[in-house]
């Protein structure tokens, strides 16, 4: 199996240990990921403040990599979307995608819809499978209770990303479940984590995402599992921000890159994974 890796532009520069232990994870099992240096911003930062630059820069994304004929793997689940609802809006709108294309033809660019967009969960349980993984375990955790969060943009829009059933999905637990691990139910599962308002109303962003650890907690999970790099910051350094700012005494919960989860299982070091990275230490909790 062979994808152009998409990292996007808040991995490199914010949360490096989810690009490693993805690599080293793929690497183990087989995947080869071809790194683009032609890729830009997936689009998704202007979507809000200008439609058509942000259907350019994922189109743009789109075209290079159909060039080379590879379909996309992305870790980001922003990137991730955005990319999807540039594929969906070029297929749908005939005059948009040919006022892009126009644009992307001054580089020997065209959208032509022809690539898959995956983001690494669906690779991995997709295309290498459960019973793969499971037969490359090598370190099988037991009796570990993990809080699986999906995040809101690999479900939504559920007609666009088409990447799990976005009322009740199971990839991302099954996924997990395969480390030996359990994935257990948690009554904030499916809510936002807080980060698209963060830097707006950072008390808000807070009190949404104290209301989520606090629920993982509840639920006697050991450890929170995540695949967004928005996420994993909001859960990780958020979080320090919110025990450094608020008198509570609540015991919250420290969060796992999934890959982070997966690579341990396979029996890859610890610090290949970037697990020193973390802001909180997970080490307890998964025995590393």
């Amino acid at each position: 199996m062979k994808y152009a890796l998409f990292l996007g532009c808040t991995i490199p520069a914010r949360l490096i240990q989810y690009e490693l232990s993805a690599r080293a994870v793929l690497e183990k099992l087989e995947v080869e990921l071809i790194d683009i240096k032609e890729f830009n911003c997936c689009g998704y930062p202007l979507e809000n403040t200008d439609f058509k630059a942000s259907i350019l820069a994922a189109s743009r994304n789109l075209a290079i990599a159909q060039k080379k004929n590879l379909d996309i793997l992305v870790l980001c689940k922003c990137g991730f979307g955005m990319l999807k609802k540039a594929a969906h809006f070029m297929k749908e709108s005939p005059s948009l995608n040919k006022e892009i294309n126009s644009i992307l033809e001054k580089e020997g660019l065209k959208f032509k819809g022809d690539i898959q967009i995956k983001h690494l969960l669906s690779v991995l349980y997709h295309d290498i499978g459960l019973d793969s993984i499971k037969e490359n375990v090598a370190a099988p955790f037991s009796e570990l209770k993990i809080a699986t969060h999906y995040g809101c943009h690999a479900l939504r829009p559920s007609d666009i990303v088409k990447f799990d059933d976005p009322v009740n999905p199971t990839i991302f637990d099954k996924l997990v479940e395969a480390t030996g691990a359990q994935s257990i139910p948690w009554n904030a599962k499916l809510e936002c984590c807080g980060a698209p308002v963060f830097g707006i109303n950072d008390d808000l962003s807070m009190d949404l995402t104290e209301k989520k650890l606090l629920s993982a907690n509840e639920s006697g999970a050991a450890l929170m599992c995540t695949a967004c790099p928005y996420c994993q910051i909001q859960f990780d350094t958020v979080q320090r921000m919110i025990k450094e700012t608020r008198s509570t005494e609540n015991h919250l919960i420290a969060p796992i890159l999934y890959p982070q989860l997966l690579g341990l299982s396979l029996g890859i070091e610890a610090k290949a994974l970037g697990l020193d990275m973390n802001g909180i230490d997970v080490g307890g909790a998964v025995g590393a």
